[in-house]
């Protein structure tokens, strides 16, 4: 057998997650035909079990980028995803959701390994239409797929992003410190969110808990659905201390049995994303006055019979730059344009004012049990694109991915910044 000394690094690596991820469910694969039927009659003797509370899964990836230089990049990673979900009793209830990733070569910020508590806390419901929750809580809103204008809680949190998808970053992400009440009805529900400040600003990678990205500020949120007719508006109120309420919509429709249109909108008095760019990582910034600020993804989805489903939406956030203000800071020292770029990117709000988003989803895409998902992101102010492909075969305990990744435009699009011109990801993910 080749050993590691003189194997290429990526291929060792590469051969040791995969003896991990082989070890991790080795369990589950009994190749002796005699023991499979005695394990078949044993469990035809027992009566159902119950759903276990643990959910987990192990997952290795090898991924391939060609730089825009003419060189290329070769990167691996093993993730372990471990979700806990146990019923103490009809009252109480205890939570836990964690991510590890384990990257090859290492993270810009020089940290191989990366923690992200999801969630963590514990649930008393006190009544049948009562619930409080205390904890590290993910309080995740909106409707709309690409981008999300009420997700009031999403700045800061992510800490490890392993793909571009939406959704990936809206469940691979640290919660916030909370606590949170819900009052049900048969036609509604009320929410209340208090998170307080526990630390400053400041980003810590590796095992750190990282307290100060989703608690350096006070913050509150109100939120309330009520059905009217066909349909259930939610409407928020979110307050951070030091500045002025945010507000929130969240509308979404039955057009016809195959078609959904959804609104997301948020609206307040705040900064321009520049100034507050500036002023977070700059105290003495002098910034311009606040003004009425507000952002907005609509869209419509469609549903076909063989389980094809095409988004299409339009983003807007009035407090980016516009055509103009974005080609001027292009044009600014590169300093000041990377430190706006970290700071869009952190945030997670649109770099420019505009954003075309198209989304399709295939279930049992030409064969059963596999999916095919594509989207393609353009942005109207600098015309530089993002299309992005990924194909998955699961089965029962395992699953199967490739994901291709396209990046087109001007040196200081917002597209054109990444140093890669296209990257190839294949993955293999083993659940227990």
């Amino acid at each position: 057998m080749q050993n590691c000394h003189s194997a290429t690094p990526v291929r060792c690596r590469l051969s040791v997650l995969l003896m991990i991820l082989l070890s991790v469910n080795a369990y589950a694969s009994p190749d002796d035909p005699e023991l499979e039927a005695l394990m078949l009659a044993d469990t035809m003797q027992k009566k159902p079990e119950k759903a276990s509370d643990w959910r987990a899964f192990a997952e290795v990836a090898s991924g391939y980028a060609r730089l825009r230089d003419g060189g290329h990049e070769t990167s691996q990673r093993l993730s372990i995803d471990a979700q806990f979900d146990k019923t103490l009793t009809p009252a109480w209830r205890l939570f836990f959701s964690d991510r590890v990733d384990l990257s090859w070569p290492a993270t810009s910020n020089g940290d191989r390994a990366i923690n992200t508590l999801k969630e963590a806390g514990i649930s008393w419901k006190p009544a049948d239409n009562t619930l409080l929750d205390a904890g590290r809580i993910n309080a995740r809103y909106g409707i709309a797929l690409g981008y999300n204008p009420t997700d009031f809680f999403k700045s800061y949190a992510v800490r490890s992003a392993v793909s571009v998808d939406p959704a990936s970053l809206r469940e691979n992400r640290q919660g916030s410190v909370t606590l949170r009440a819900q009052q049900l009805w048969d036609s509604g529900s009320l929410t209340l969110i208090a998170s307080p400040r526990l630390a400053d600003l400041q980003m810590q990678s590796g095992w750190n808990p990282n307290i100060g990205a989703t608690n350096h500020n006070d913050r509150y949120l109100l939120a309330i659905s009520q059905k009217i007719g066909d349909f259930t508006p939610q409407g928020l109120i979110f307050q951070e201390k030091g500045q002025k309420p945010r507000f929130g919509l969240n509308l979404s429709h039955l057009l016809n049995d195959a078609t959904v249109f959804n609104l997301e909108w948020s609206g307040g008095y705040a900064l321009k994303q520049t100034d507050a760019a500036f002023a977070a990582y700059n105290p003495a910034f002098r910034a311009g006055e606040q003004q009425w600020q507000q952002q907005i993804a609509t869209g419509i989805s469609y549903t076909t019979s063989n389980k094809l489903t095409l988004t299409a939406e339009a983003h807007y956030n009035s407090a980016a730059p516009d055509n103009q203000a974005w080609q001027q800071l292009q044009t600014d020292p590169l300093p000041s344009y990377l430190l706006y770029r970290t700071y869009s990117q952190q945030t997670q709000n649109l770099t420019t004012r505009r954003q075309l988003f198209l989304h399709a989803t295939w279930q049992d895409a030409i064969i059963p049990h596999l999916d095919l998902s594509t989207m393609i992101t353009h942005i109207p102010e600098d015309r530089s694109r993002r299309y992005w492909l990924e194909a998955r075969y699961h089965k029962d305990f395992w699953e199967v991915g490739f994901q291709v990744e396209r990046n087109a435009g001007s040196v200081h699009s917002v597209y054109g910044l990444s140093q890669s011109d296209i990257k190839y990801l294949f993955s293999i993910r083993i659940f227990r």
